[in-house]
Formats: structure tokens, sequence, C-alpha cells
């Protein structure tokens, strides 16, 4: 299946993926897999940047992620509803992703928590074979569903080791001058300053991944909730793969 995608993030604005799981999308990429990035909504109500220039901003964003696919689903932004059920399930049997990544139940942004509630149901009404779809494409359910971290406390199940990634991945969330911290940007602009648009707020990013990072003995660090329960089948084969020196 020459579409089928091994991992699908999932996110409800353009940037999202990016500031979440950069650089897991990245360290994917270099191990060979495919992957993909939804973005559910345009992004239409963001207090800086247009439709247009945040579209141009995700496309530079995925050349320099590599990814394989990136599309937009074109829900109403500040209104993700079950409306959307069916579009995204039409996407899901279309790539087929064993994984997909996604925002957790709870987050500062109503957004996300709908994106969260959405892709759930989604992931589960696409394995049945008796909901048919317009697209005519066969029933597919993820392997795996993952939940990413956003602002906020989050016990994780697991952390990806990202130092290597992070430079790229920082590259990559450069891209979006219009949303996060650009010099360049908000010399030309009269737009009014975010939560997320500050220095600090990237600050902060690093230093959270620095956090994480230090949980496994590395450096920068991406962590996830797991759905489910993972299985070992060697445990000292996990243990000492997993070591750190406490």
């Amino acid at each position: 299946m020459s579409d089928q995608l091994d991992l699908l993030v999932i996110a409800a604005h353009p940037d999202d993926a990016e500031l979440t799981v950069g650089g897991t999308i990245i360290k994917s990429i270099h191990e060979g897999l495919r992957v993909g990035v939804l973005d559910l909504t345009q992004g239409e109500l963001g207090s800086r940047g247009t439709v247009e220039l945040r579209a141009q901003e995700a496309a530079n964003a995925a050349t320099v992620l590599g990814l394989s696919v990136r599309e937009n689903l074109q829900l109403p932004d500040g209104n993700i509803t079950s409306d959307g059920l069916h579009p995204l399930i039409g996407v899901l049997r279309r790539w087929c992703p064993r994984t997909v990544m996604t925002h957790p139940s709870e987050c500062r942004h109503p957004d996300h928590e709908a994106t969260h509630h959405l892709v759930r149901k989604a992931c589960f009404y696409a394995g049945l074979p008796k909901l048919k779809h317009p697209n005519g494409a066969p029933p597919w359910r993820p392997h795996h569903v993952l939940y990413f971290a956003e602002v906020g406390l989050f016990d994780p199940s697991f952390v990806v080791d990202v130092s290597s990634e992070w430079s790229q991945r920082t590259r990559a969330l450069q891209c979006y001058g219009s949303q996060f911290h650009s010099p360049a940007y908000k010399s030309n602009s009269t737009e009014p300053e975010t939560f997320i648009s500050s220095a600090g707020f990237l600050e902060w990013v690093d230093a959270r991944a620095r956090t994480y990072g230090h949980l496994i003995g590395c450096t920068y660090g991406e962590p996830f909730q797991y759905q489910g329960t993972l299985g070992v089948s060697d445990l000292d084969q996990f243990l000492q793969s997993n070591a750190v020196d406490r």
C-alpha cells in the first residue's frame, strides 16, 4: 500500500505538530518511517498571521521536517465538532497509519481538547467494517494511539530522546514567524503579542524538553502518554535499553 503511513500526527492547528512532537517526527523519518501530518483547521481565528501565510509556513516546516505528506482538513477553527468525524475517518482509511499521535484530553486550548475526542472516536469507528464511507476505502484502525504533552502537568508513559534532532526541530518551528517569537516578523507587524509569541515561551519550550530529557538521561526529550498497556517480552533487554544513572 504505497500511501500507507507509519506515523500520522493529527493536530488542531498548523504549528501544533512542530511544537509538540517535531523531534519525534524527525527521528522517525531518519529511521526510515513514512510520516504525515494532518492539520484539522487553518488557524483562521489566530490573533496573528493569515490563513495564506500560515499555510505557507506549514509547507515550509513540512520541508524542513521531511514529511511524506501534509494536509489540512479545513474544519472550522474554534468549532471542531463531530461534523469532522467522517472526513477524518476517510483520511485514516486512506493513509492507514500504524500509529497516530494527537492532543491529550486536557489542555488550555478548547480546540486541542476537541481534537483529542474527535481523533479517539475516528480511530475506533474507522475500523468498523459496517461503517461505509463515500471514498469506498476499506476499514482501518491504527495499532497505537499516543498523546503528546501540552501546556500543563503531564505524566508520561515514556519519553523519546530527541537530542540529536533538536536543532532541526528548532528550524521547523522557526518557520512559523507569525506565531512564535520572531524579531523580523514583529518589526513589520502591528498584531498583538500572544501567549506563544513571546521569547519567554520558546525558552519555556526548551526548558520543558530539557526537563523530560533529564528524566531519561539525555539532553532533550518529548513525552507521550500511551492509550492502552504496553507489553514487554524481554524484561532484561527492555531494562538495559532504558538504563538511566540515577
